[in-house]
């Protein structure tokens, strides 16, 4: 029996550290039960992962949900899911590719046409660490879906945004921005090797310093501006990496989605 005691100690470490690391990294549980009634709410990326989830846990809220996604077989699919879920009708799907110049006009003029306000914008979607593409306007992708499209899609949407406060523009970041340089020479990484690394990185640094400046810009106006790192989750944006295909990954995170971030502007967000 002895025997069996060391290497029964270990496993039992390892598969503990491993759930303690999985609830570190999930975060808690959010407390809020703020309701947004009456609120039109634009989460991007919305057909699956974190954007779905968000989707869902404000429709469950009360909101009227805009789910603007590339892929309009999935978004369907995902709203159809998330009404049936919550029962709440008031959740669309619309087309919008960020990695177009084009449609993301396409889409802010159909909002604006439509839409008599907007509250929230939430801008999630994201690719990550994907080969040396670029958009359909020549931009390198990770920079041009993560901050380019997501910075034109904000400013076209700007003025409903003021005339609908106090509303909220919450850009998904990551605490990769640390390790984020931005080369103004060579944003495209034309004249370097690519780094899928490093040109994630440096997408998600433009995200915070447009959130900042953006933040100093809109002061006084009803309209506030936050970035936030939502944690680590097992969802597709890492289907370039391997890591998501992980047993030990897999395990470890899991599906942790906690709607933690949720609350930082739930907290905030005024009533109806």
């Amino acid at each position: 029996m002895n025997r069996y005691l060391l290497p029964l100690s270990v496993l039992g470490t390892a598969v503990g550290g491993a759930v303690l690391l999985r609830d570190y990294i999930a975060g808690g549980a959010c407390p809020s039960k703020a309701t947004i009634p009456g609120k039109t709410v634009i989460v991007t990326g919305a057909n699956t992962g974190i954007g779905k989830q968000t989707a869902l846990e404000l429709a469950r809220r009360g909101g009227n949900i805009i789910l603007a996604c590339r892929d309009m077989e999935k978004c369907e699919a995902a709203a159809k899911e998330i009404r049936g879920e919550t029962l709440n009708h008031r959740v669309s799907a619309w087309h919008l590719d960020l990695a177009s110049l084009k449609s993301i006009r396409e889409f802010a003029a159909k909002i604006i046409e439509e839409e008599e306000q907007v509250h929230i914008l939430v801008n999630n979607a994201a690719v990550m660490r994907c080969p040396h593409w670029t958009t359909k306007d020549g931009f390198e992708m990770q920079f041009g879906v993560n901050h380019l499209g997501h910075f034109l899609l904000t400013n076209l949407l700007l003025d409903k945004l003021k005339a609908s406060a106090p509303s909220r523009i919450i850009n998904l970041s990551s605490l990769a921005h640390i390790a984020g340089h931005i080369d103004f020479d060579d944003l495209n990484w034309e004249k370097r090797k690519y780094d899928t690394k490093a040109a994630y990185c440096q997408s998600k640094l433009a995200v915070i310093l447009f959130t900042k400046e953006l933040s100093r810009r809109l002061q006084g106006t009803g309209v506030t501006v936050n970035a936030l790192h939502p944690g680590v989750a097992r969802t597709e944006l890492g289907r370039h990496t391997g890591m998501h295909s992980s047993a030990f990954s897999s395990f470890t995170l899991g599906f942790i989605w906690r709607d933690t971030w949720v609350a930082q502007w739930l907290n905030v967000c005024p009533g109806p």
